[in-house]
């Protein structure tokens, strides 16, 4: 199971980047694990309970564009980006961004 220290090295290579904390998902075993350095790793990001675990980033990709990654909580490096124009419904990139944790899921 990932550390809280490999977290906190990931969460700062992403925001090196430019890259914002916008989701955590974690599972019932990583969140026990974790306990109280969650608030500590996540600030006020709300932790959804999920069966991955997982945090989403986002940052401007040129113009009227939004990237979208989501990068697996492992010590192996996983993740799966999407760029969302700024004018696509949102209904639509929710629906994307769903594909994207099945399709994490089946990599673990």
């Amino acid at each position: 199971m990932i550390s809280v220290e490999k977290i906190k090295d990931i969460l700062s290579l992403y925001a090196k980047f430019g890259w914002k904390l916008e989701r955590v998902l974690l599972t019932s075993k990583l969140r026990k694990q974790l306990g109280d350095s969650i608030k500590e790793l996540f600030d006020s990001i709300e932790v959804i309970e999920s069966d991955i675990n997982a945090v989403w980033f986002t940052r401007a990709s040129g113009k009227d564009r939004t990237a979208w990654e989501l990068r697996r909580l492992s010590e192996t490096p996983y993740a799966l980006c999407e760029v969302f124009e700024n004018s696509t419904d949102e209904s639509d990139c929710e629906e994307k961004r769903h594909e994207m944790m099945m399709q994490l899921k089946t990599k673990n």
